[in-house]
């Protein structure tokens, strides 16, 4: 187990060991582009015309492309002591752990204490007494970071990478009812595949604008954002971030995550930022668009093979949106997402340990496949640098993917290549 000073010194300088992640600019036109991003014709150059990336999703309003404009800014926007920021925190923009809209650089730190099988979260979590977070950084008379204790074998610690948000309106404006159609017809597999629904509980203070979802603390909804679909709906998981990473409190969020030095505020008196901070920042996300996909023979090929091992059977190529989400062009569609929004058991190699709701300590939701060709770390935690590695990562003991990896595995090389091309498209 390292020590935490060692361990904080691991955590301030892993973006040096972990791969690099691309960080190019927003892909707008050079007149709305923000002041040191590049233009889309500069990206143009870099990636070729079908892969501009962190643009807003086609048919939109005049007025809803401003809206992502302005939420685009405030997604960038670095936090500083005065606009509320900590008094402990992990990161001082969303942009931070999602930069451009991809995945990454940022990363956070989770701790559990196990048993000794290093995987099954023990009883006792008394040692942790402030949460499962590492929040490493400090600032507004905050002298104690929060992080495990020294010298506990006890204690697992397991990174998280910032993932993409690339799509995610999309996520959200699938049906409930589509997410349990789809985990009724798994349960029905004979090949293991069985996602399950993380049904967990609305947290967050009401919003105002009941526009996307009229949310109440205590009401039983459907998780699908997070690693493991602990949050249902994007403005929730945005107010959730701020303060969770950022130690920045919001009407739906309005309370400093406990502290060892019992700090209850920061240098900027009460709630942080308002409402329509949060809303803005959200409809950003709902609107950024999926990026533009290859076609052909060669992809479609790969996406046969794909669909031959079972890999769809949790990569579900796509699912029906509700007819009447608030954003037009996302409402009524077939939403290509490549994920059944559903938990996996992807046994022992890949447990972290952490319950949320009812996803276990070795329960992952299905990754949406959106934007992956420019990641550059792949899992949840970075560890595959490249696809085939990522895929050979979902085996392990008791993993729902075994047969799938297995298949993989028996492919001739070219056919192991078709796959992994046809995934790099996506």
């Amino acid at each position: 187990m390292r020590t935490w000073l060692s361990l904080r010194f691991w955590f301030s300088s892993a973006l040096s060991v972990l791969p690099a992640v691309t960080s190019t600019g927003c892909g707008g036109s050079s007149p709305g582009a923000p002041p040191g991003r590049p233009s889309a014709a500069a990206m143009a150059t870099v990636f070729g015309t079908d892969d501009l990336f962190d643009v807003p999703v086609a048919g939109l309003t005049t007025a809803q492309r401003d809206t992502f404009a302005s939420g685009d800014a405030l997604f960038d926007l670095t936090l500083r002591d005065g606009d509320g920021l900590g008094p402990l925190y992990t990161r001082p923009a969303c942009a931070s752990c999602h930069d451009a809209g991809a995945r990454g650089p940022g990363l956070v730190l989770k701790m559990v204490v196990v048993e000794a099988d290093g995987i099954t979260p023990a009883a006792d979590q008394s040692a942790l007494p402030f949460g499962h977070t590492v929040h490493p950084l400090m600032t507004a008379g905050a002298t104690t970071p929060i992080g495990p204790p020294a010298a506990d074998a006890s204690v697992k610690v397991t990174i998280r990478l910032g993932p993409s948000i690339l799509g995610r309106g999309y996520l959200e404006a699938i049906s409930d009812s589509e997410i349990e159609r789809v985990a009724a017809e798994e349960a029905l597999r004979s090949d293991g595949i069985h996602g399950r629904v993380n049904h967990v509980t609305a947290s967050a203070a009401p919003n105002p604008d009941t526009s996307f979802h009229a949310h109440q603390p205590g009401d039983a909804v459907i998780g699908r954002f997070g690693l493991k679909a602990r949050i249902s709906a994007i403005d929730e998981f945005t107010a959730d971030a701020l303060q969770g990473d950022m130690g920045i409190t919001s009407p739906l969020r309005p309370t400093e995550i406990p502290n060892p030095d019992g700090l209850t505020d920061d240098l900027k008196p009460g709630i942080d930022v308002g409402i329509d901070s949060v809303n803005e920042r959200a409809l950003y996300v709902r609107m950024t668009a999926i990026p533009r996909r290859a076609t052909g023979a060669a992809v479609t090929q790969g996406a046969q093979l794909f669909d031959a091992l079972a890999c769809s059977g949790c990569h579900t190529p796509s699912l029906k949106t509700r007819a009447d989400y608030p954003l037009a062009p996302l409402a009524g569609i077939d939403a290509p997402i490549y994920s059944d929004l559903l938990l996996h058991d992807l046994g022992d190699a890949l447990a972290d340990g952490i319950v949320e709701g009812e996803a276990g300590p070795r329960d992952w939701r299905t990754a949406p496949l959106i934007g992956l060709r420019f990641n550059h770390a792949f899992l949840h935690d970075g560890r595959a640098t490249t696809i085939a590695d990522a895929v050979r990562g979902h085996a392990g003991a008791g993993s729902e993917a075994n047969a799938s990896v297995a298949a993989f595995e028996a492919l001739s090389p070219a056919d192991q290549q078709a796959i992994v091309q046809f995934v790099s498209t996506l």
